[in-house]
């Protein structure tokens, strides 16, 4: 069991200051079990939750709801909040939806701005704790999400792209704050053409750690369409496997409803998804899940989901359907709070926060639209010991939703920056923040890690 960590307060000078000043609380043990399942108002930066299959209620325990978020201007009072000893500062804001976010070899941050249909760049970081220099990298896309730079290293010569319909490539070289020259267009992906439109729209790219194989996924058509008799799901809910030149090798792994952020593992070359799993069947159900991806496996969608004693469990909506894969079912990872949504997800491999955060992992949970009590919107720390993720999950960075229930601001991404700090996207308030470790006043940070 990881030790309890302490929680921040905001405090109001550092908010007229523009930043997120923090004082050390004492947090309560992990929450396991039936408790490990709260609300945004229960969210406070180092609070450990441990969910398992054990603790998932039968479908339909309670109604599926619509409980969408009702989006507000960030108050002047608020600001997202974070663990002792780490600060947070508004790097910018004013942007339309803010999504994936990368950080490039030389530093520079890579934002995609899916609805404008572009990518901007942004460098440095002023004595304001803004960006020196900004700059559109593309545009006239397809609802670009993932980014990647080609091949590993310093000196990448790709910038990749993943539009909701095509992986294209801008050639790039480090510095490039404008693509040089069109983009190359390298394959199509499914819900393009007359399918278009429909389901999960959001295409992540990783590539293996020896730049052979590019894998690329893509969500599910739909929340529970049976893909026997419904085409539009061909090849989708899917990671699928290509060459870097865009020629389709395989499905490298199958029944994840919608793998939103890939990300590969230092040290292993492991490949992980950040997966929003399906909707409906009550408040509690069923997880969303951050989980290393096995080549070959299946994860159960649309007819199973996790693996408990007898084998998969069956989703009561395709019920009797393809029994040969209910033993088949692989459990994640990291089981999270069901309509979590989470999206983008990242490795903690900078030097700037203490070493206990080396090898975390972080994960931006945009929030609930279907739980009778929101959940969600913050960013979470995922531990990982020896490799593997030991299913625990923190909360990281909170504060994004007012006491009263109105949501303000969405996390999205998550990157890395070259100096060790963390950049997190915000498509609620469309912002782009920063959160850097500047020691505990108080306390140390008493989080543990590997």
């Amino acid at each position: 069991m990881r030790k309890t960590v302490a929680a921040s307060t905001l405090a109001l000078a550092g908010l007229l200051a523009g930043a997120a000043a923090v004082e050390a609380q004492t947090a309560g043990p992990v929450l396991t079990g039936q408790s490990a399942f709260t609300d945004f108002s229960k969210q406070q930066p180092g609070e450990v939750h441990h969910i398992t299959v054990a603790d998932l209620p039968q479908p339909y325990a309670t109604p599926g709801v619509d409980a969408g978020s009702e989006l507000v201007p960030r108050p002047d009072n608020a600001w997202p909040q974070a663990p002792a000893g780490f600060t947070v500062t508004q790097f910018t804001t004013g942007l339309n939806q803010p999504r994936l976010i990368r950080t490039a070899p030389n530093g520079d941050l890579f934002v995609a701005l899916s609805y404008s249909n572009k990518i901007m760049v942004f460098r440095g970081v002023g004595p304001d704790g803004k960006p020196k220099q900004v700059a559109t990298f593309a545009d006239n896309l397809s609802q670009p999400f993932g980014i990647r730079f080609y091949p590993a290293g310093p000196n990448p010569k790709y910038v990749y792209v993943g539009n909701t319909d095509s992986v294209v490539r801008f050639a790039y070289k480090n510095g490039d704050m404008v693509a040089s020259g069109a983009p190359e267009h390298l394959t199509d992906l499914p819900g393009g053409g007359k399918l278009r439109g429909g389901g999960h729209w959001t295409r992540d790219i990783a590539f293996s750690p020896d730049g052979k194989l590019m894998y690329v996924s893509v969500g599910s058509h739909s929340n529970i369409d049976d893909p026997d008799t419904h085409p539009a799901e061909e090849h989708r809910a899917d990671v699928l496997e290509f060459t870097p030149d865009g020629k389709f090798l395989k499905v490298y792994a199958s029944g994840i409803r919608n793998c939103v952020g890939e990300a590969i593992q230092p040290g292993t070359g492991q490949l992980w998804c950040s997966t929003n799993e399906r909707d409906m069947l009550g408040d509690n159900l069923v997880p969303d899940y951050i989980t290393h991806i096995q080549e070959g496996g299946f994860y159960g969608w649309p007819y199973y989901y996790m693996n408990g004693p007898s084998g998969g469990k069956q989703d009561p909506r395709l019920e009797g359907k393809h029994p040969e894969l209910q033993a088949k079912v692989i459990t994640p990872d990291v089981l999270l709070q069901p309509h979590f949504a989470s999206l983008e997800m990242t490795f903690y491999d900078g030097a700037a926060f203490p070493q206990q955060y080396k090898g975390d992992i972080f994960a931006a949970e945009h929030g609930s639209w279907n739980k009778s009590h929101r959940a969600g919107y913050e960013v979470i720390l995922a531990p990982v010991q020896n490799g593997k993720a030991t299913g625990e999950f923190e909360d990281f960075l909170t504060g994004f939703v007012t006491p009263e229930g109105k949501v303000w601001g969405r996390p999205v991404g998550v990157t890395v920056a070259n100096d060790g700090s963390l950049f997190v996207t915000d498509d609620g308030s469309g912002s782009i923040w920063q959160v850097r470790y500047t020691g505990a006043t108080s306390a140390a940070p008493a989080h543990t890690g590997n």
